[in-house]
């Protein structure tokens, strides 16, 4: 998913870090590794459905920060399920928006 432009900062420890996005619009940008398919983020860090991190979650982008924030407590949304659809992993309970 892209973010805008301003979330990322070539100083490091206060915002996404330049060398981990890449541009794909004016204003936009995606964590490298996300546009493609497989789609799997460079900052994305361990084995899916096993374990996993995020490599610069302090500064992590927006889109990440609003992605499932109830997954840690069993509880899912739309984008959490397509994103464990995508890798064969059982489904969550539910949150409408």
């Amino acid at each position: 998913m892209s973010f805008p432009g301003d979330e990322v900062d070539a100083a490091p420890g206060s915002r996404v870090p330049e060398a981990l996005v890449e541009p794909v619009g004016r204003d936009l940008v995606c964590m490298r590794g996300t546009a493609g398919s497989p789609s799997r983020c460079v900052a994305l860090r361990g084995i899916i459905g096993q374990s996993v991190s995020c490599a610069i979650y302090e500064f992590r982008p927006v889109v990440c920060r609003d992605f499932a924030p109830l997954a840690a407590v069993g509880r899912g949304d739309e984008a959490c399920s397509d994103a464990r659809r995508r890798h064969g992993m059982p489904q969550l309970d539910f949150v409408a928006a």
